[in-house]
């Protein structure tokens, strides 16, 4: 048995439990998982608004992201040992048993992970997985250059904070939203512009206009209000599934994101990170037994990523 945040059925509230640990099947790996990060599926399955619309087997585990060692290795697997770092992201949307990384150890896909560099701590690494693989999607759909300014809409959570990096990287100015006090700062030192109070959304469009936005990442918040900051012609990426219809503009591009966290792409963020292109915004941990705090604080006004430090 091994310890997990874990539902055990329908109306209970998550909580560390034992369950039991999934069998290793060919071309899979068990790993010993030593850090998991929080994330927005794990906050409203722990609401319970999801039961009805994802296929679930109880006991439920919650957790995406994680870090740890390869505890075995199934058989055909030639990419992974016992003993090597490795981290991935689970983006299945089957809450199956043995689907969740909030566990001592899991048995996932090998085919979804990819090594730690060498200097990458586990909970830094934990961190980065679906936060940072949905950021790039968004950038990359947005096409971000030099000639843009970019205004990002949730700076202060995980996506937001890699997003407002990655579009800095590319050259661009950068604009977002954050609470006036330690929030704004810290969204501040991550290279933006101008940092917007997003307690007073009339005041938003009086702030940006001057500076001409030509893209919107959108991570939080209303997306017709935030569209109508855009000029004919500019593009609005959503990582909530936003569409064209749902914005009511015609002369904008919308595109909706839905992250794919493949190991290349784990692995190229990974490599900024280890090379501090990249900072890897943990702003606090909690140990396993304290993992249901961590996810009842992610719905609560925080900062960068929350992560679960297991072993």
């Amino acid at each position: 048995m091994v310890a997990a945040l874990a539902f055990a059925g329908p109306g209970q509230e998550p909580a560390v439990r034992e369950v039991s640990p999934t069998p290793v099947q060919p071309g899979q790996v068990r790993v010993s998982v030593e850090a998991a990060s929080v994330n927005g599926i794990d906050a409203s399955v722990a609401t319970g608004r999801l039961w009805d619309v994802l296929p679930h087997t109880f006991p439920v585990v919650l957790g995406r992201d994680l870090a740890g060692t390869v505890q075995e290795v199934g058989e055909g697997v030639r990419t992974f040992t016992p003993g090597q770092r490795v981290t991935g992201a689970i983006t299945s949307m089957d809450l199956g048993i043995g689907t969740g990384t909030i566990a001592q150890s899991v048995t996932v896909d090998a085919g979804i992970l990819t090594p730690v560099p060498v200097g990458v701590s586990s909970p830094r690494a934990a961190a980065v997985g679906l936060a940072a693989v949905t950021a790039r999607d968004l950038i990359a759909a947005l096409q971000i250059s030099a000639d843009d300014v970019v205004f990002v809409s949730g700076a202060t959570g995980g996506v937001g904070t890699y997003a407002v990096q990655l579009a800095v990287a590319a050259g661009a100015t950068v604009l977002a939203t954050a609470r006036p006090g330690d929030a704004a700062d810290f969204v501040r030192s991550l290279g933006t512009a101008l940092v917007v109070d997003y307690t007073d959304p009339a005041s938003a469009g009086a702030a940006v206009a001057p500076w001409g936005v030509t893209a919107i990442v959108h991570a939080a918040g209303d997306a017709a209000s935030l569209a109508a900051l855009l000029p004919s012609g500019g593009r609005l990426a959503s990582a909530l599934g936003v569409t064209a219809e749902q914005v009511g503009r015609a002369d904008i591009t919308v595109i909706p994101v839905v992250a794919a966290a493949h190991p290349a792409k784990l692995s190229t963020l990974l490599a900024d990170v280890a090379c501090g292109r990249l900072k890897v915004p943990v702003t606090r941990t909690y140990p396993l037994e304290r993992a249901a705090d961590a996810v009842a604080d992610f719905a609560a006004h925080k900062l960068g990523k929350l992560v679960v430090e297991v072993g």
